[in-house]
């Protein structure tokens, strides 16, 4: 039997876009928004498992969001607490393990022991892995990669030319997972807002009009559905990539 050539993806990124343009078509404050938003994640999260995606990549908080009002960041914080309160015990039951990447010592004390006690209860958890990219940015990610490097060539342990793309990649918030294998965007715009710029390299893009918390289990679909029509050559021929589904 051939391998299949389409199979689901098993890693999904997703930049979950148009919180506040939702609630500003409905005459609602930007938060009401982004806890309708929270709704969106409960079902995507679980439509993942449902199908068999291994890891879902969230960017719920860009290390840029903090540019934003000082109201709107505060009732995100809180938002992000409240999450983790109500949700960490149901993932913990359906075996999904919960991964915060970031920079979280810029949040407050609590919430930064919330994030651990999530992280704890679920790290033996065997099932679906979610990513929730708070405080991140790919940029951020990657630098503090080098540093690391860096310091190792700065004691002796490595020589410069001993730094490649792997142990890199080693060094990202991501390294024990697969790189993505796609990226929805909803909302209607179409960059990557400094979301996994290293691990993207060869993610398949998909970008929607969808709002965010309209986003919903049939949506997912349809951006799987796309994905599975595209040929993934990772820099080979057509032909050689037929031959070895031959």
């Amino acid at each position: 039997m051939t391998e299949d050539p389409h199979p689901i993806p098993q890693h999904i990124a997703i930049i979950m876009d148009g919180n506040g343009r939702w609630a500003k078509q409905r005459y609602q404050p930007r938060f009401m928004g982004h806890r309708a938003g929270v709704k969106s994640v409960e079902a995507i999260v679980q439509h993942c498992v449902k199908i068999g995606v291994s890891a879902l990549s969230l960017f719920a908080f860009s290390s840029e969001n903090w540019r934003r009002p000082s109201k709107e960041v505060t009732l995100l914080m809180e938002l992000f607490s409240l999450a983790l309160k109500q949700q960490v015990k149901r993932l913990h039951k359906h075996n999904i393990r919960l991964h915060i990447i970031g920079d979280t010592s810029k949040f407050s004390d609590n919430l930064q022991k919330q994030i651990a006690y999530a992280e704890q209860l679920t790290k033996d958890n065997t099932g679906l892995i979610v990513n929730v990219a708070a405080n991140y940015g790919g940029r951020w990610d990657i630098t503090r990669s080098v540093q690391q490097l860096a310091e190792k060539v700065k004691s002796g342990e490595i020589e410069p030319e001993d730094i490649t793309e792997q142990n890199i990649a080693a060094g990202l918030s991501t390294a024990s997972l697969t790189e993505p294998d796609l990226f929805i965007r909803t909302g209607g715009e179409q960059r990557v807002s400094n979301f996994l710029l290293w691990q993207l390299a060869y993610t398949e893009f998909y970008f929607t009009d969808t709002l965010w918390p309209d986003f919903d289990s049939k949506e997912l679909d349809n951006a799987i559905s796309s994905f599975c029509q595209r040929e993934r050559r990772f820099g080979k021929t057509s032909e050689q990539i037929q031959d070895e589904h031959a």
